[in-house]
């Protein structure tokens, strides 16, 4: 299957518009973002976990990354509320569930195989810094290597960003708004561009909220072999 998979071109993807579809697992349903792969795809997605739903033990062969929007996602490791960013490297196994429900933001097949660095991040009890020679702006590290950076922003009210995409860069609204391109951004959008494609937004009344990654477009993505 392939979604959204030219990635030399930009692509949004508005999640709020987008139906809900059933996974292979009852009670786990997601919305699509991009794809490159079959059973085994190099995918974006937001996926949305019923209350007592769960998925059967497996070992994430090329690494697992997500964030919690919503609710608790639970698994042998503990329990992670909203907010929380988790690196599951190449080879780790787990079982995920939620008691409760949630929702997450989840990448899979991105990471570098040889990485082996398990990252468990709670960003409620960590706190913004004002980003160097970017007023207006504040931003809380996640995670950085060869390879790619992740990041949360916040933007303040009426703001114009100026995003640097030398290699890439794709983020996801947590909360507010912005314009970019003409195009209106609100919760739960997502934007990816390519490579060298200069590009500035206009943030809402509201500021903005934003997961944020680059560098890891630098080099062209390709389907993971099954």
């Amino acid at each position: 299957m392939e979604l959204n998979s030219d990635f030399t071109k930009r692509v949004s993807v508005h999640a709020s518009k987008v139906a809900w579809q059933r996974s292979p697992m009852p009670g786990v349903e997601r919305r699509m973002l991009d794809r490159l792969g079959g059973e085994v795809a190099r995918a974006t997605t937001i996926v949305r976990f019923a209350p007592e739903s769960k998925f059967s033990p497996h070992v994430h062969t090329g690494g697992e990354e997500f964030f919690v929007l919503e609710g608790v996602f639970q698994d042998e490791h503990g329990d992670f509320p909203a907010g929380s960013y988790v690196r599951n490297p190449p080879q780790s196994r787990h079982t995920p569930r939620s008691d409760g429900g949630c929702t997450i933001f989840v990448k899979l097949w991105q990471f570098d195989l040889s990485d082996r660095k398990q990252v468990n991040i709670d960003t409620n009890k960590i706190s913004f810094a004002a980003a160097v020679d970017r007023q207006g702006v504040e931003e809380m590290k996640l995670f950085h290597n060869d390879h790619e950076v992740v990041r949360l922003e916040q933007w303040r009210p009426g703001l114009v960003v100026q995003l640097d995409v030398a290699s890439g860069l794709e983020l996801l609204v947590l909360d507010g708004s912005f314009v970019e391109g003409g195009e209106l951004f609100v919760k739960h959008s997502w934007l990816r561009l390519p490579p060298g494609e200069a590009s500035s937004l206009s943030v809402g009344m509201d500021g903005a909220r934003v997961w944020l990654k680059s560098g890891h477009l630098a080099e062209t993505p390709t389907a993971p072999e099954e």
